[in-house]
């Protein structure tokens, strides 16, 4: 069935619902989720938006009784470690790709995709700073690498002064078609630089390259950039703190039930990147978990 025209908003969410329903169908339902939930604001009216968003309803309902044993459809906690994890693993290949002078169109749909999977955290609720700082990059990075290609220039690695209003919502991302890196990838270099004709390419699902992916490796460069205020998330860019610098346990610390909550999903965040063998996102997540234990605040 056609997209309305007036939900096209999403209409790169749902290619890579498609794109992932093989490969990762947690994400085919997020997406999904996420497009549903932006299509009922965007219209929910018209005869055609209707029936597509009715029957987009019918395949998250069929998905999730048959992903009813998965924890990251089950529990949404988990379903947004999962989410979140994913997003941010293609935004540091890309970044490191970006960063190695590596420009091809691997690297743009990955940084693009993250973008999209960060909207997508949206489901679970507001979208936290870092994550904020992280889209906007992710999403302009790939709008200004593409141009660059298409117009035959060469682009410059790494952060660079970003106007505000640079940032593209609604990116042709038609004009490239390689995939992201699969979870199970090994990301050692990528691959090699692809030819850019700036075509229009229709993007099909379709086998993962052989992207490699050294679990944990944090992009080499300098940390915490600004440019025009735009921030570059730190996380991204540099190492975590060492346990020594977390602060020594001190006894009669009040925490609350919300507390204990936020430290459960700090715990449920590091078991998640630890099945994807993620080490660094692992231990911050411990480490925000421990700060929080032990001091009543994060």
């Amino acid at each position: 069935m056609a997209l309305p025209v007036p939900l096209r908003p999403v209409q790169h969410h749902l290619r890579t619902a498609q794109e992932h329903e093989k490969r990762d169908p947690v994400v085919t339902y997020y997406c999904r989720l996420y497009a549903m939930q932006t299509g009922m604001k965007l219209d929910s009216k018209t005869p055609e938006c209707r029936k597509f968003l009715v029957k987009l309803m019918d395949q998250l309902e069929s998905m999730k009784k048959e992903l009813s044993d998965n924890e990251s459809i089950s529990q949404e906690v988990v379903g947004n470690a999962h989410i979140e994890n994913y997003a941010l693993k293609l935004f540091l290949y890309a970044d490191n790709e970006d960063r190695a002078g590596r420009f091809h169109k691997n690297m743009i749909k990955s940084f693009y995709t993250s973008s999209l999977l960060l909207d997508v955290l949206s489901v679970f609720g507001e979208l936290s700073e870092e994550n904020i700082q992280h889209r906007k990059y992710a999403r302009w990075k790939a709008t200004y690498i593409h141009n660059c290609l298409k117009n035959g220039e060469t682009p410059q690695p790494g952060p660079i002064g970003m106007d505000e209003d640079e940032e593209a919502d609604e990116f042709g991302a038609e004009g490239f078609s390689g995939q992201g890196p699969s979870h199970g990838g090994s990301f050692r270099g990528g691959p090699a630089p692809q030819s850019f004709d700036g075509q229009d390419q229709s993007l099909v699902p379709g086998p993962t390259p052989g992207i490699g992916f050294t679990p944990g490796l944090a992009p080499s460069g300098p940390p915490a950039t600004n440019y025009n205020n735009i921030q570059i998330p730190p996380g991204a860019h540099a190492p975590a703190n060492t346990p020594a610098e977390l602060p020594p346990p001190s006894g009669g610390v009040q925490l609350s039930a919300e507390d204990f909550t936020k430290a459960q999903k700090y715990c449920k965040y590091a078991g998640s990147a630890l099945q994807y063998e993620d080490v660094n996102t692992a231990v911050q997540n411990l480490q925000k978990a421990l700060r929080l234990l032990t001091t009543g605040k994060e």
